[in-house]
């Protein structure tokens, strides 16, 4: 897919793509460090029809939740011929018993059987993460494992 990137002199940096639905959609990274989620038309990249300031953990939340939701995707595509294994995202909230605890504090593999395959953090893909990685409020964490399995890591990860 191709980014395009544009110098906004004085402003920043604008990073946008066009999409299958012929609109175009992106990003204005300001520099006071702020960023924009703008969506254009597709034939005048300059008119903005939307225009939404995200603070630095909004645009982190954001990219958790399209990066894990494409990882997760390709997952489920590969595990698409191995009946009973399913692939599901958990994010940690604020509230849970394991924010800023090791992974492993969880034991989600032991209770449970499931694995966590990756943790999408700030926008960032933590590929195979051991237990030794601490937990973060905000952190989507891409699991696969039997739907039974799954259940039980999600309420392990919500109430301890």
């Amino acid at each position: 897919m191709n980014v395009d990137e544009t110098d906004l002199p004085g402003m920043g940096r604008r990073k946008d793509f066009m999409t299958t639905s012929g609109r175009r959609i992106g990003v204005v990274e300001l520099r006071e460090g702020t960023m924009e989620l703008i969506v254009s038309t597709w034939d005048d990249p300059d008119t903005c029809q939307a225009s939404i300031p995200l603070t630095g953990d909004e645009a982190a939340t954001l990219g958790n939740l399209l990066g894990g939701q494409h990882l997760a995707m390709k997952l489920t595509e590969e595990h698409r011929e191995i009946p009973g294994i399913v692939t599901r995202q958990f994010s940690i909230a604020p509230e849970s018993p394991f924010q800023n605890q090791p992974m492993g504090k969880a034991c989600i593999r032991t209770r449970c059987g499931v694995s966590i395959v990756a943790i999408m953090r700030e926008g960032e893909v933590l590929p195979s993460p051991g237990p030794d990685v601490v937990l973060h409020s905000g952190d989507l964490l891409v699991a696969v494992g039997t739907q039974e399995g799954l259940d039980s890591a999600a309420d392990i990860l919500r109430n301890g």
